[in-house]
């Protein structure tokens, strides 16, 4: 797959909000700060399509971006920790399961998570939360440029033994993994 255009179309903070795209959705969901951002910008070849942020909560909405006029990726709210309120926290919760469940348009769910930490355990109750509902889920291993390459076959193998999964590996500095390609594919 070739990203020749990728836009920014909306922001939503509840699923009746969403745009009508009538098109295929991807969803973007890990932890705060995990770098589903610089994936956008990275896989998109845009520096601030999607915006990044060294603070944990800074996505506040499931953010909308439409590819190549075919599909939409949404980057969804990181759950963990943020600096914000546990009311808040909750009201992102609710929001991001109504929307994993009740969207119909969502094709499958990429879970990020950061290589440079071992699984913790939100991202493993998310993943058992979408296993039990039936998502259909890829796991994408991010910041893998801060580990040398023993360091990163190890961390690999030891996330696909707690997930039960393949991992795809990303880092922002390395060439896109063909597998990552792949998944996109099954948008078009």
């Amino acid at each position: 797959m070739k990203i020749k255009n990728a836009q920014f179309i909306k922001s939503a903070d509840v699923l009746k909000n969403c745009p009508a795209l009538n098109m295929k959705e991807v969803a973007l969901l890990g932890r705060s700060n995990v770098g589903k951002s610089s994936f956008i910008n990275k896989i998109c070849q845009r520096k601030a399509l999607a915006k990044t942020s060294n603070t944990p909560g800074k996505t506040r909405l499931m953010n909308y971006f439409v590819i190549n006029d075919e599909f939409a990726i949404v980057d969804l709210p990181g759950y963990g920790y943020a600096k914000v309120s546990k009311t808040e926290q909750e009201k992102w919760r609710r929001e991001l399961e109504s929307y994993i469940l009740n969207r119909s348009e969502l094709a499958f769910v990429i879970q990020f998570i950061d290589g440079r930490h071992d699984v913790q355990n939100n991202d493993l109750q998310m993943r058992e939360w979408l296993d039990y509902h039936g998502i259909k889920t890829y796991t994408v291993l991010t910041k893998m440029d801060y580990l040398k390459q023993s360091q990163a076959k190890q961390t690999i193998a030891e996330a696909e033994n707690i997930l039960q999964d393949k991992i795809i590996p990303f880092s922002i500095k390395q060439p896109i993994d063909s597998r990552l390609w792949k998944i996109f594919d099954e948008l078009t």
